[in-house]
């Protein structure tokens, strides 16, 4: 019972932190605006999800490496978006 509760929050906190990003990606993808985004914060962001990812595979685990991925493809066309909208 125990194994199946810790489970449940490890699949819940995957996909809270997974699609946390979501409704920014659509909003900043479908306006293009990106003036008032931190390229800092989002390039921090992505090398932090790719360590993740990067340690997931280490551990063999499963979550950490959907979730995190599904981070980073949320947050990764923002960074492009910035970077080539910056210029």
């Amino acid at each position: 019972m125990m194994s199946f509760v810790g489970e449940f929050f490890g699949y819940l906190a995957g996909i809270c932190t997974a699609v946390v990003f979501l409704p920014q990606a659509i909003k900043t993808i479908r306006s293009q605006d990106v003036k008032s985004l931190s390229f800092l914060s989002y390039l921090i962001y992505c090398i932090g999800m790719i360590s993740w990812i990067c340690y997931g595979i280490y551990l063999h685990s499963v979550q950490m490496i959907i979730f995190n991925s599904l981070s980073l493809i949320f947050t990764a066309p923002i960074l492009y978006l910035i970077i080539r909208n910056k210029k």
